[in-house]
């Protein structure tokens, strides 16, 4: 038993080189959280027209519809959609099998027809589908305990330093705030004896489609302002109780995402609710931030003010007939 890493370590597109089949597009939808995705994709999809799948890794479980800004039943219904609420907190799930339930998926989809769009935030994901990831050993289901242990015994510094030790390399390149990304590392170094980054291949694999990338900005204050509003609206719409219901659950890798373990600190009592639900907005704008800085690091991305919408489109149309 193997599952995978990346393939690639910096560009999401540098010209599809492995491409089998040119006449299929794969329209992809980026961008950080409420810059406008969702409606941006739907309206693309009708034009081309095409159907949907989601790159949002946190959209992907059921019970977590609220708090993930989820699109609407009736943005369901307009257009076909895929990857969304079709998994359990409990699941288990991850990059791998997501690259190859999306690629199985797309296989279907240019059967049917030559577009296809993709939209999402979670960049890990999006690189997946674009270029793949490398087999890697799984590792000892008791070290995974034995990592998690430590990591809810003495926090994030602990593995920070452990993983620095074993592979300073990927030490200097990987998110140090995300837990789960240096729980891996170690897993396949401590697995392995090897450092992680020297088993990542980065060879792109065969797809059978190409990618156009399409990066949606906002100006800051105006990005800040709809994550803001964002928050409230899930709060009317009843984030709170959503989060309640799945409290008893809250150390699942899943609920570690933000506007649930803000409330789980109001519930556990450590925060009164206004101080809760202004961390949501805190951190969802950080968490805009972070993607950004993602972002413009991957090359192959054509940018737009996402309230451009008819440059957009024109460029849409224009990419679609050549």
């Amino acid at each position: 038993m193997t599952s995978r890493t990346w393939r690639t370590s910096g560009a999401i597109l540098t010209g599809n080189p492995m491409i089998t089949d040119d006449s299929h597009l794969l329209f992809i939808i980026l961008g950080p959280t409420a810059v406008g995705k969702t409606s941006l994709s739907l309206r693309i999809a009708r034009a081309l027209p095409a159907e949907i799948l989601s790159a949002d890794s946190r959209q992907f479980y059921r019970e977590m519809k609220i708090g993930t800004a989820r699109p609407s039943d009736e943005e369901l219904k307009a257009v076909p959609h895929h990857f969304i609420g079709h998994l359990s907190v409990f699941d288990e799930y991850n990059v791998s099998r997501f690259e190859t339930d999306a690629l199985r998926k797309l296989d279907e989809l240019f059967t049917a027809g030559h577009y296809a769009v993709l939209t999402g935030g979670s960049g890990l994901y999006i690189r997946a589908v674009c270029h793949g990831i490398d087999d890697l050993p799984d590792p000892d289901p008791s070290l995974r305990e034995k990592l998690k242990e430590i990591f809810t015994q003495d926090g994030l510094p602990a593995l920070q330093e452990k993983l620095k030790g074993l592979d300073p390399a990927f030490y200097e390149i990987v998110d140090r705030s995300n837990p789960k990304r240096l729980l891996r590392a170690l897993e396949v170094c401590l697995t392995t004896g090897k450092p992680y980054s020297s088993l990542r291949k980065n060879v792109p694999g065969k797809r059978n489609f190409r990618t156009i990338l399409i990066g949606l900005t906002r100006d800051k204050d105006e990005l800040n302002n709809r994550i803001n509003r964002r928050v409230d609206l899930m709060i009317e719409q009843g984030l709170i109780e959503e989060a309640r219901s799945l409290y008893p659950n809250r150390n699942l890798n899943a609920l570690n995402t933000v506007g649930y373990k803000e409330l789980f600190r109001y519930f556990d009592g450590e925060i009164p609710l206004g101080k809760a639900i202004e961390n949501i907005r805190t951190n969802s704008r950080r968490y805009a931030k972070r993607q950004m800085t993602w972002f413009r690091k991957e090359q192959g991305i054509t940018w737009f003010d996402a309230g451009n919408e008819e440059d957009i489109m024109n460029f849409v149309i224009n990419k679609s007939t050549l």
